[in-house]
């Protein structure tokens, strides 16, 4: 059921737990788990992506052999209930971020630093963006920001009013027919090479100020966040303030990354987050004549991968064009290469298998206008509130 705290009706903007959807969840003996929901309307639209969802993260917990849903229909009285809790979510909740609820989070970890994990980030999110998306970039990595010189921006963040509130404006970076919208602490400081000496939790409001305070898009397909090394307070934080985020776990092909990053597959199981894949960074060097020259070691990934239970989705290869995108702005996703191409393939796969985008389609919001005006009526906080 904590898992499930993690499935978003999108047209709500809430979780199915917390919107009384989902009924029950019971563990056979075989590792089967049955799942009982229940949605606003039998025909649901969104119902394939709740069960896409929902099957995503409660079978990627250990043990769990297969996810069975039970379909059901909210009774009017429960109806009512679940549309009053959303509307009060919406207008009264101060823990609410100003991510939109059909937003896709993911984050990129690793176990330890020096494994590339904000190169990922960086090349994964253009590579995104250059399939049309609308894709926010969040720099969680506090101490080690570094994502505004590999993606080429520069300048401070400003902010706006909004209602009797300021708010950040993100900076922004056109990718074809997509965009980046991008916040970083490198972008508030005064040069780069500026020593934060914060401890956890300065560190965590850092990281709620680019949830809660940030001017993002409605049209918000992802959010990808670089994520310090390690499991420290930040990660641990944002399993709390965003319990959707999917993580991607980066390592080497050497043996000692791969014990390491098993640390940051622990803590996302510990905390309730679904791993969506491990991606092998610095996998191979490959040559002008075609040879595959294998210089840290081989297989780190693949034995990762195996030990969580999750597919390797992706191989970068080691290429001197990496470095040098991200040191000139100009990451290697939007150029050419076998590592350009290894990006552009992760982006199409989480595109279209991972974490596909959520595709609104009326269902529950019809709903939810039809029972306004009773609720206009009444006013009155949801019981429990």
């Amino acid at each position: 059921m904590t898992m499930l705290k993690g499935v978003i009706d999108p047209e709500l903007g809430a979780d199915i737990v917390e919107l009384g959807m989902a009924k029950s969840a019971t563990v056979a003996d075989d590792g089967t788990v049955h799942l009982a929901v229940s949605l606003t309307t039998a025909g649901c639209p969104l119902r394939a992506q709740i069960a896409s969802d929902a099957k995503a993260r409660v079978g990627s917990m250990p043990g769990v052999t297969a996810v069975k849903i039970d379909w059901g229909v909210l009774s009017d009285e429960e109806k009512a209930e679940t549309m009053s809790r959303a509307r009060w979510n919406a207008r009264a909740d101060d823990d609410a971020t100003a991510i939109p609820a059909t937003t896709k989070i993911i984050g990129v970890a690793s176990g330890k630093g020096g494994v590339g994990k904000s190169s990922v980030t960086a090349n994964l999110a253009v590579a995104l963006a250059a399939t049309g998306r609308v894709v926010g970039v969040i720099d969680a990595d506090i101490w080690g920001f570094s994502l505004p010189r590999m993606l080429g921006i520069e300048g401070r963040l400003e902010a706006r009013s909004d209602g009797d509130r300021k708010v950040i404006v993100p900076h922004r970076r056109d990718v074809g027919d997509g965009r980046l919208e991008v916040v970083s602490m490198g972008f508030l400081v005064e040069d780069e090479a500026s020593a934060l000496m914060w401890r956890g939790l300065m560190l965590n409001r850092a990281v709620q100020h680019f949830l809660d305070d940030v001017a993002w898009p409605d049209d918000l397909d992802y959010v990808v966040i670089d994520l310090p090394p390690g499991t420290g307070d930040v990660a641990m934080g944002l399993a709390t303030m965003l319990p959707r985020t999917e993580l991607l776990v980066v390592t080497t092909p050497a043996g000692g990354a791969q014990k390491v990053a098993e640390r940051a597959v622990t803590m996302a199981r510990k905390s309730f987050l679904r791993v969506l894949g491990v991606v092998e960074n610095m996998s191979a060097y490959v040559a002008p004549d075609g040879s595959v020259h294998h210089i840290f070691g081989s297989g780190g990934g693949a034995a990762l991968a195996a030990a969580a239970e999750v597919p390797l989705v992706a191989e970068i290869p080691i290429e001197p064009a990496v470095s040098l995108g991200g040191d000139t702005g100009n990451p290697i996703a939007l150029g050419e290469g076998p590592a350009a191409e290894e990006f552009r393939r992760l982006a199409g796969l989480v595109v279209d298998e991972l974490a596909p985008p959520v595709e609104i389609e009326s269902c529950s919001a019809r709903l939810l206008s039809s029972v306004e005006a009773l609720l206009d009526a009444n006013d009155a906080e949801p019981s429990g509130a």
